[in-house]
C-alpha cells in the first residue's frame, strides 16, 4: 500500500476516533440510561456504545464507501476495496459506566488481513495513540517506544479478566503464580489502553485471555511500531512486551 494512502487512512481514523471520543465525554453524565448486557450479566453495553459505533461507521462510509467494517456492537459489512475497519467504539465500557476515566475509542484499519493503521483515542486524557505500518508510533505528536526492561522481576505487567465466572476463576489462579515473579500487576479495564501503555513504556508487558479482534487490532500495530512484540495465539491469549522481556513473560504465563 502506498505511503500516501496510509497517511490518508491514518488521518481519517484519527479524526473519526477523536469525534467519537468527544461524543463519549459529552454523554458521560447520561451513562446510567439504556444499559443492557451481552455475553453475561456482567458484560455490559450502553446506548452510548451503539451511538459511538454508528457515528464511526457513518463517517467511514461517507469517506470510503467501498470499505468493509467490523464493529464490536454488531456493525458488519463486506467491502470491495480490500480495506476493512475494525472498530471498538468504547473500550472500557464498565469503567465508563462507573465514571472511571479509563476508556477509549479504538479503530484499526486492515488491508488483506494485515493491520496497516491504528488509532486509540483516550478522550479524557486527550491522548491519541496512533501508528501506520512502517511509520512509527506516536502519542499525540511525540514518538513512543516500549520499555527496555529486561528483568521479569522488575517488570510492571498489565492484565485483564473475562466476564464468564469460570474464566475468571482460571485467570485468578494464573495470577497467583504470576504476581510473585514480577514487580507488580495493573488492571486498568481497557485492553486497548493497556496495550498502548506497553507501547509508551507505562507498562513493561501485558497479557490477557479472550480478547476479540476489535480489542487489539489498532493497539497491536501501535505496540509493534513502538518496537515491541505482540502475539495473539490460537486459544485467544494475547501477549505484548518489549523484545528483552517478551519471551520471559510468555513462558511465565504459559507455565502458570
Amino acid at each position: 500500500m502506498r505511503s500516501e494512502t496510509l497517511t490518508e487512512l491514518l488521518a481519517l481514523a484519527t479524526d473519526i476516533a477523536i469525534e467519537a471520543g468527544n461524543l463519549l465525554v459529552a454523554r458521560l453524565n447520561d451513562v446510567r440510561t439504556g444499559v443492557s448486557s451481552k455475553s453475561t450479566a456482567t458484560d455490559m453495553v450502553s446506548e452510548v456504545d451503539r451511538e459511538s459505533e454508528a457515528l464511526i461507521v457513518r463517517r467511514i462510509l461517507q469517506a470510503r464507501p467501498h470499505d468493509g467494517v467490523l464493529g464490536e456492537e454488531g456493525a458488519s459489512r463486506d467491502g470491495t476495496s480490500g480495506v476493512r475497519w475494525v472498530i471498538d467504539p468504547l473500550d472500557g465500557t464498565t469503567n465508563y459506566l462507573y465514571g472511571i476515566p479509563a476508556f477509549a475509542v479504538a479503530i484499526g484499519v486492515e488491508a488483506d488481513d494485515e493491520v496497516v493503521a491504528g488509532v486509540v483515542h483516550d478522550a479524557v486524557r486527550r491522548e491519541t495513540f496512533r501508528a501506520s505500518r512502517g511509520g512509527g508510533a506516536f502519542r499525540n505528536a511525540q514518538a513512543i517506544r516500549v520499555s527496555g526492561q529486561p528483568l521479569l522481576a522488575h517488570a510492571l505487567i498489565g492484565t485483564g479478566f473475562g466476564y464468564d465466572a469460570e474464566k475468571r476463576r482460571r485467570q485468578g489462579q494464573r495470577l497467583v503464580s504470576v504476581v510473585p515473579q514480577i514487580r507488580d500487576i495493573r488492571r486498568a479495564g481497557s485492553a486497548a489502553l493497556d496495550l498502548c501503555s506497553v507501547a509508551c513504556g507505562r507498562l513493561d508487558g501485558y497479557y490477557e485471555e479472550g480478547l476479540q479482534r476489535w480489542d487489539y487490532s489498532a493497539a497491536s500495530l501501535i505496540v509493534s511500531e513502538a518496537g515491541g512484540n505482540f502475539l495473539r495465539e490460537e486459544d485467544s491469549m494475547v501477549f505484548a512486551a518489549g523484545p528483552a522481556l517478551f519471551g520471559q513473560l510468555h513462558a511465565l504465563v504459559r507455565s502458570a
